[in-house]
């Protein structure tokens, strides 16, 4: 094997390999040469690369870069909030190797050429792959479809109006059926927008004891179970984007059982957060769909180990000062998360909820399988995305310490016990932690 670009062949030597794509969760070694995975497994041997960097992982987690297939960048238009640069630095440092952006962005990105100026720009400041999902209607505004062919050819994984949803039931069967042609993914954002109201935050006791309009769960469910019908009457690929209730799961289940293309995803932040920890009318924890009760949060997760949730996302949605620094019903939806995104999930599995092999298939082999990406796997001959993560390294989320550009997390000084520590794309390592100074 040879170098590239002065990068020497790397092995990853006693590791723990967690490879969802391939059920692996074995001791052995992980070889990188080219920007391609050599072998992974504990045949792999460093005698195999001449003149290989030898990195010992001393028993830490090897397993395929996230693939966090739901993140809102600023740029264009709004690159005070985040750029590609800022977002590719936190992805770095959280052990995501692939983002897949919304098209929620000044201008939106409807067009051939928006999404042409997109991968060239991502190409030259991203640190990870970027890969857009498209518009799925012009300007987002759920009048006129996007040239949903074309814009695939362009490089678009994914159809989607981001944060809105498609209101009118005529409007999402003419898309279904205009993207099936293609075989493309439909992306709905489950929340119907005339139940949802001027709601703010989960509707129960908790709302009325903080004094704030509430968003009743069927806001969510019925979306679902309308968008689900559409996908069976169209025989279409369909992705709920973000499921918080264990109500809309039953729609899903149903369709998957009848063997439709319906599945769904759920963020990290609805699977470890509920509604009591708005508290005192924190507004970093103001998203759409709103936090759930716990009940709601354990559901949720029952259903992410059963495998009926299909990918978890960060959801990452920077905001600042401006859209988020104001009383709780008028502040911005959202919240960032491309950082803390593995940390989080690491809670799930240290508390035994899910075991790590299931918790990793949902972000990486399962949202690149969804999306036609080659990524999420370490086999062999597959481009070497990869995180190098201790599972019980404990550390505190320090907002100054963030790598994007907005630091509106809902893990503010929150105590971690899982990091990474190393991140390669391509073959390249991206980020490398450096433990403090004492």
């Amino acid at each position: 094997m040879t170098e590239v670009d002065g990068h020497r062949p790397l092995v990853l030597a006693n590791a723990r390999i967690v490879d969802p794509s391939r059920d692996i969760d074995t001791a052995g070694s992980v070889l990188v040469a080219d920007g391609r995975i050599i072998a992974a497994g504990p045949e792999a041997t460093s005698a195999r690369l001449h003149g290989a960097e030898i990195y010992d992982c001393k028993g830490a987690v090897v397993a395929p870069g996230l693939v966090d297939m739901r993140v809102f960048v600023g740029e264009p238009g709004f690159e005070h909030r985040e750029t590609f640069a800022s977002a590719s630095q936190a992805a770095a440092a959280g052990g995501v190797t692939t983002i897949v952006t919304m098209p929620d962005t000044d201008p939106v990105i409807d067009d051939i050429a928006l999404v042409d100026y997109l991968l060239a720009r991502a190409s030259e400041t991203s640190l990870v792959h970027v890969r857009p999902m498209a518009a799925l209607t012009k300007e987002l505004k759920g009048e006129a479809l996007t040239e949903i062919g074309l814009l695939k050819a362009a490089g678009a994984v994914a159809f989607t109006d981001g944060h809105n949803a498609i209101r009118s039931p005529r409007m999402l069967r003419g898309a279904l059926t205009y993207a099936r042609d293609f075989d493309a993914l439909v992306v709905n954002n489950t929340q119907d927008p005339d139940l949802v109201g001027d709601g703010v935050m989960n509707s129960g006791e908790t709302s009325t004891r903080l004094g704030l309009k509430g968003i009743v769960k069927e806001a969510e469910i019925i979306m679902v179970e309308r968008d689900v019908r559409l996908a069976r009457l169209t025989r279409s690929r369909y992705h709920a984007a973000q499921i918080s209730v264990p109500e809309s799961l039953e729609a899903i289940r149903r369709a998957k059982d009848e063997g439709f293309a319906v599945t769904c995803g759920t963020t990290i932040n609805h699977l470890t957060l509920n509604e009591l920890d708005i508290g005192p009318y924190r507004t970093f924890f103001k998203m759409s769909p709103p936090l759930r009760t716990e009940d709601d949060r354990r559901a949720m997760v029952a259903a992410l180990a059963e495998g009926l949730i299909d990918v978890v996302v960060s959801a990452h949605d920077p905001q600042d000062v401006e859209t988020k620094r104001h009383p709780f019903a008028e502040a911005a939806d959202g919240a960032i998360g491309l950082e803390t995104l593995l940390a989080a999930a690491m809670r799930l599995v240290h508390a035994g909820d899910i075991a790590l092999l299931p918790m990793l298939a949902a972000m990486s082999s399962r949202p690149a399988k969804l999306l036609g990406l080659d990524a999420g796997t370490l086999k062999p001959g597959s481009p070497a995305d990869i995180v190098v993560f201790d599972p019980d390294m404990p550390w505190v989320v320090a907002n100054d310490a963030l790598k994007s550009r907005s630091k509106n997390t809902v893990f503010e000084d929150a105590r971690m016990q899982g990091r990474v520590l190393r991140t390669l794309v391509a073959g390249r390592t991206v980020y490398e932690y450096a433990p403090p100074v004492a």
